[in-house]
């Protein structure tokens, strides 16, 4: 008993440092390709990560402040689209037409905003925006928590990504969501270079050279 007790000490602490590690080197990989503000850096589109959105159609805080700075982002010709990437799994819970909203109020055309109705993770995102959307680089656009992941799935996938901070606010509960990465981190990492799972759906290309209004709902 003694023997075995020791052995699986000896697991979790391999399986703990594994764990560590791999959240280091995706951490480190990703921060590396996050943008400053002065950096010159054009892309295809900026690719902005959902986040909650109310019943009533009310983006959180975080979610904001993604749209606004790929606003930016689009304003100062840095990408020549946004796709808006969230969860519109179902009829009663729609982020990504919320945002292409926001967007189109702070004065982008319509044809410039793809919507993704399926991002329902980062790993999908990733994966439909560039077997979907057809698209070759981006400029991905979160808070600084959730950047790394987000670009070291994008470029594992083959993806020219580079990063930009949307940290505006301070928002609550970021402790929660910095812990909440590390097994984050260790799951995707396992995603890209072992599993290779699809999205739970892919569907027909929609390049995103094109029209961002073929992505709207048919009753729009």
């Amino acid at each position: 008993m003694k023997k075995l007790c020791r052995r699986m000490s000896l697991l979790l602490v391999i399986l703990f440092v594994a764990l560590l590690g791999v959240n280091g080197y995706v951490k480190k990989v990703g921060q590396e390709q996050i943008l400053k503000p002065d950096d010159d850096y054009e892309a295809q589109a900026a690719l902005v990560l959902g986040a909650y959105v109310t019943p009533n159609g009310y983006l959180c805080d975080m979610l904001r402040d993604r749209v606004e700075t790929a606003v930016e982002l689009y304003q100062a010709g840095k990408v020549k689209k946004l796709l808006m990437s969230g969860d519109h799994g179902q009829e009663a819970y729609d982020e990504v037409n919320h945002m292409r909203r926001y967007a189109e109020q702070l004065g982008v055309p319509a044809e410039d905003i793809f919507m993704d109705h399926a991002g329902f993770s980062t790993y999908d995102s990733m994966y439909r925006s560039r077997d979907v959307f057809q698209v070759s680089s981006a400029i991905i656009v979160t808070q600084e928590f959730h950047l790394p992941r987000a670009i070291y799935i994008a470029r594992a996938l083959g993806l020219e990504a580079k990063g930009y901070k949307a940290d505006k606010h301070l928002y609550s509960g970021i402790q929660y969501n910095e812990a909440r990465e590390i097994l984050a981190r260790n799951k995707d990492f396992i995603n890209v270079h072992l599993l290779k799972p699809q999205p739970k759906f892919l569907g027909p290309v929609i390049s995103i050279s094109g029209d961002g209004r073929q992505t709207w709902d048919l009753e729009e």
